[in-house]
């Protein structure tokens, strides 16, 4: 039963929790005893069977659908319906079967790519000899061998491997000692028997803990020794790999769950509309049902000589089979057609984003990309962004400018009389031909620093010493001199960078050893403890050995980090750069074997693994020696000042969370236009305790709007008149900006103190945190999100904002220089920031629009056609009898009124691009959701309510008690429907079409010309054709990409009347 269950997609019983995976090498006896995954994917939903079944149970899961089959279930009872049931199972089929062909044609996709992943070749070790086995066919324990260029597998521990050529912002990946001893010989890697415990399965990208026990010695693993499945081998010839997860259980398959659903505001507005809908149906149907018995009651015995009465039927019971027969009559009001044309305008709008040439980056070969279909509208709504300064302001790619060692700057330059000299690319640059090694694209003006470094400064050389040892950069020197280095970071590689032109050249390194070029002289270190750098640490650390036995602690990081672990006798004279470099030298012998056999437990252990390590280097990192700072520079992206310059315009609010120090994210925010002089004013909240927050940020109100509330002003509710959680805005008496700290931010997020920093934070113009963590910059969000009726969108580059991405109600991510962690979490993303305006402006206006137009077009036009219906049942003694014969009833959303408002819902623009980025302004009305709204739902509703008054009445007192010439009667019912019928598509159809030619005619006639000489756009042309100019343009305008071959229906013999008539056709189509 279970496996039956299985196979149709659902859960027979709980899997059992794994807690810890066991496994050993070369033995798939003792491996394949606990039944782990095999190394086959299945992404597919379906199968030849299950598909059919399993599709129709989640749509029918969906309100509308599962209506229509109650509808159909009641056109089946004789005594109800009074329509046949081809009326509701046409639509319902045709809905039914486009959902089937989409998700049976992504299915299929999802087959060929599984087919093709499983089917890839790889070497696998197998009875002492490497055979190419298909990826589905490697199991847990198996060793396997990668090439360079090549796919990872599985999830596998790196045994051994060879290095080779350079990349760029690569993660290092290094072999234990150990393992990396084995070497490429088959049969001792055939011999090889070591044990591996291990965390369960998990989607942990950053982290794994386990051990590896190899002849009774235990050795730690972690994140550098695991290769991930789907990654690329790269600067490595081959590389021999355990396998440790398969399959499912890979951190890839894991992280493949589904997202957080996002949906836009016109969404959650829409369930609200259809739940409306229903009750209006029922209403109409309760008062229909009323009048039928109460018509019964008085009128229905004159008809029961013709139309006899069942057994036990009265008046009461023919009201209530009327209600559930106008249930059926009136289901137009429900607008089942409705999503599946809402999705096709989403994808279309959705194309236009990823075929949009002015936001693909030639530089990279990056387009934009609209990942996700179902948000193009919230676009055009968005009040708040929330964006990160690394690689999404700036361009992630950093200069070495300025250091400052032992209290002395250098970078700067200066004149005969020490006045600072602006650098410029005239300015004389230092002259590095005396190191063979130096990289000749680093550029350094200040010639003070060469000087002191060959003058011997031990202080110069201390610190240009560190920065080639603390770092986790790789080497490559493919020809004598050539050095390339590939670092994880790019301000880590800017550092060694700097310390290689400066006579300090890091050359090699293996997993025990760093060598450097020291002043043309090599030294090896050994290299006895990395102490990593996180997110939470914000420092890194190495301990070494020199050549004299010497053991050195060697730190950098954050200043605010570093402060706090400084000596005491140290002075904390760098408050104005970057980042410090600390050193800390004669490491006791004893003390430290004692603390290396201690962070070897704790790197062993398999429970609580970090907490343990960093509670390790706490002890080691302290009472450290500052030695200097170092400055390190990230330009500004094209177009940045101008893009944020626009969006405040569009009336959007920025607020930049970034990680770094707050005279940096200062600096950057003057730059972009964010912080301008001509401001009232910025405050700056740096307090340290949780009242010092809340008094400076009181304040700083009260600053703003000396009559602020204590309280703050809550929305109520219109109808209940209860307050909200929402907070309405504060008006300002300037324009200010604010910035605030990470310290600070801690305790204005705290509950008590939050709405105070919403409050603040909301009447700025520009907002601006530093030293913040991912998780702060997704508590941000989260808070604006909570308290302010706003749509937020999130914007970074980054793995650590990725939670940040994810909060927001849109996220944008930028394909940059720290890989694609935030591109694969977005919904939409592009290679610039400077491309942002566009996709708001421009697009997110456009969808807005076209959306809410076919929303109220789509509503209108439905509420007309059922309110016909509800009029006629007071004329056909609320008999539940049909105005339109039911092969109108069918097509009617199908086909008659269908195409007309997609093609206008596709490519409608109130006005171009160009206008679109020149007048900002213009996006006002979605962020003010003005052009539909509840209220707007209400003018439709009367709207439509008289349209249906105008197309039922009129037919129905024109045709009243007339006749032929031969005195027979017109109004016979038939007549009366399809003149009713008529009535209504000809509203449609030629009332837009007369206000089209009405205004073409006049815009363009004689009279206009001679009215308007100078505005009169067709100089030159006859006025026999400038209707047809005007509509040669339209056309070649909107559709010339789509429909290129109707450009052509002009040559040279055809006269104007015959080109007028294809034209006319075109745009009807349309």
């Amino acid at each position: 039963m279970d496996s039956v269950l299985s196979a149709c997609g659902l859960n027979g019983k709980k899997e059992k929790v794994q807690e810890e995976r066991h496994l050993r090498a070369n033995d798939r006896e003792f491996n394949l005893s606990f039944k782990y995954a095999n190394n086959a994917i299945k992404t597919s939903k379906y199968n030849i069977f299950t598909f059919l079944p399993l599709n129709l149970f989640e749509q029918f899961q969906r309100l509308a659908n599962a209506y229509f089959v109650f509808l159909l279930i009641l056109q089946l009872i004789p005594a109800i319906s009074s329509l046949s049931w081809f009326t509701t199972v046409v639509p319902l089929l045709l809905v039914l079967c486009i959902t089937l062909a989409k998700d049976g044609t992504d299915d299929i996709n999802r087959h060929k790519n599984d087919r093709q992943v499983n089917n890839r070749r790889v070497d696998v070790l197998i009875d002492g000899q490497l055979k190419s086995e298909k990826w589905m066919n490697v199991q847990v324990g198996d060793i396997i061998k990668l090439e360079n260029n090549q796919f990872v597998t599985v999830r596998t521990l790196t045994l051994l491997y060879t290095s080779s050529d350079p990349g760029t912002n690569l993660k290092v990946k290094q072999a234990l000692t150990v393992t990396g001893d084995l070497g490429d010989n088959i049969d001792t890697l055939a011999a090889f028997d070591g044990e591996v415990h291990c965390e369960a399965p998990n989607n942990r990208l950053d982290k794994f803990t386990g051990t590896l026990t190899v002849q009774g010695e235990t050795y730690a693993l972690d994140n550098e020794r695991i290769l991930l499945r789907g990654c690329t081998l790269r600067n490595t010839e081959w590389c021999f790999g355990l396998v440790l997860f398969g399959g499912p259980d890979t951190k890839l398959m894991q992280n493949s769950g589904k997202s957080v659903f996002k949906r836009t505001s016109i969404d959650h507005l829409m369930n609200v509309l259809v739940l409306f809908i229903f009750g209006l149906l029922a209403c109409m149907c309760t008062t229909l049902a009323i009048g039928n018995g109460i018509w019964e009651h008085q009128q229905g015995t004159s008809f029961t000589a013709f139309l006899p009465r069942q057994d036990g039927a009265n008046a009461a019971f023919s009201g209530f089979l009327s209600f559930w027969s106008y249930v059926i009559i009136l289901n137009t009001v429900v607008p089942i057609s409705l999503y599946v044309s809402v999705e096709i305008l989403r994808l279309g709008n959705s194309y236009f984003i990823d075929w949009d040439r002015k936001m693909y980056h030639t530089k990279t070969d990056t387009p934009a990309q609209a990942r996700t279909t179902t948000l193009n509208e919230e676009l055009g709504q968005i009040k708040y962004i929330f964006s990160d300064k690394t690689g999404t302001l700036t361009q992630n790619i950093m200069t070495f400018n300025r250091c400052s060692i032992n209290g002395k700057s250098y970078g700067e330059v200066v004149d005969f009389s020490g006045q600072r000299v602006e650098i410029t690319e005239k300015t004389e640059k230092v002259d590095f031909s005396w190191n063979s090694l130096a990289d000749t694209k680093f550029c350094f003006h200040d010639h003070a620093l060469v000087e002191a470094v060959k003058q011997g400064s031990s202080e110069v050389h201390a610190f240009f010493r560190l920065l080639a040892l603390c770092h986790t950069v790789m080497p490559e020197e493919k020809t004598e001199g050539q050095l390339f280095y590939q670092a994880q970071s790019p301000d880590e590689g800017a550092l060694v960078t700097a310390a290689r032109n400066f006579g300090f050249v890091f050359r090699t390194r293996t997993p025990e050893t760093i060598s450097v070029v020291e002043m043309g002289i090599n030294i090896t270190y050994e290299l006895l403890a990395v102490l990593d750098f996180n997110n939470v640490r914000k420092r890194m650390s190495v301990i070494v050995r020199s050549p004299d036995g010497r053991l050195t602690l060697y730190c950098k990081g954050a200043d605010t980090i570093i402060y706090e672990r400084l000596h005491p006798s140290c002075s904390k004279k760098y408050s104005t750069e970057h980042l410090l470099a600390v050193h800390m030298f004669d490491l006791d012998e004893a003390e430290f074997e004692q603390w290396r056999e201690r962070h070897h437990e704790a790197s062993t252990a398999l429970e609580d693994r970090e907490e343990k390590l960093d509670a390790i280097y706490e002890e080691i990192e302290k009472d450290l020696m500052l030695i200097g700072a170092t400055a390190v520079e990230d330009k500004l992206q094209d177009g940045v000042p101008q893009t944020i310059e626009q969006l405040a315009q569009a009336d959007i609010k920025i607020w930049v969370l970034t990680g770094d120090k707050q005279e940096t994210a200062e600096n950057i925010g003057y730059s972009c236009n964010m912080l301008r002089e001509e401001m009232t004013e910025v405050f700056i909240i740096a307090a340290d305790t949780a009242e010092g927050v809340k008094e400076e940020l009181v304040t700083a109100r009260k600053k703003m709007s000396p009559d602020s509330p204590e309280e703050p002003p809550f929305l109520k509710s219109r109808f209940r008149g209860q307050k909200s959680q929402v907070v309405l805005d504060e008006e300002s008496n300037g324009e200010y900006g604010l910035v605030i700290n990470g310290h600070s931010l801690a305790y204005g997020l705290q509950k008590d103190f939050q709405l105070e920093l919403l409050r603040t934070a909301c009447m700025c113009q520009t907002v601006i945190c530093c030293r913040v963590t991912p998780l702060q910059k997704a508590q941000v969000v989260e808070l604006v999100k909570k308290y302010k009726k706003a749509v937020t969108l999130a914007i970074g580059d980054g793995a650590n904002d990725v939670s940040m991405i994810k909060a927001a109600h849109i996220g944008v991510g930028i394909s940059g220089q720290e890989g694609m962690q935030a591109v694969l979490s977005s919904d939409f993303s592009f290679a610039q920031f400077r491309y942002l305006q566009r996709l708001l402006l421009v697009h997110g206006h456009w969808s807005y629009l076209r959306m809410c137009k076919f929303l109220c077009y789509f509503f209108y036009k439905n509420f007309s056609f059922t309110f016909v219906h509800f009029w006629y049942g007071f004329f056909c003694g609320f008999s539940a009898q049909t105005v339109y014969d039911e092969w109108f009833i069918t097509m009617y959303n199908l086909v008659y009124t269908a195409l007309p408002i997609i093609g206008l819902s596709l490519f409608d623009q109130d006005v171009n691009d160009r206008w679109s980025m020149q007048y900002p302004q213009l996006y006002a009305p979605g962020q003010k959701n003005q052009y539909f709204n509840k209220m707007t739902f209400v003018k439709i509703l009367l709207h439509s309510c008289y349209s249906s008054l105008i197309l039922f009445f009129i037919p129905y007192a024109a045709m009243q008690d007339t006749v032929r010439d031969d005195g027979k009667d017109i109004a016979d019912y038939q007549s009366f429907a399809f003149v009713a019928l008529s009535a209504m598509n000809h509203f449609f159809l030629w009332g837009s079409l007369s206000v089209f030619f009405a205004i073409t005619f006049t815009m363009y006639s004689n009279g206009m010309y001679l009215i308007f000489t100078s505005s009169f756009p067709f100089i030159g042309e006859s006025p026999h054709h400038s209707a047809l100019s005007m509509c040669e343009r339209e056309l070649n305008e909107n559709v010339s990409q789509k429909y290129s071959g109707w450009k052509q229906c002009r040559n040279a013999n055809q006269d104007s009347s015959e080109l007028y008539i294809k034209c006319l056709c075109i745009f009807v189509f349309f």
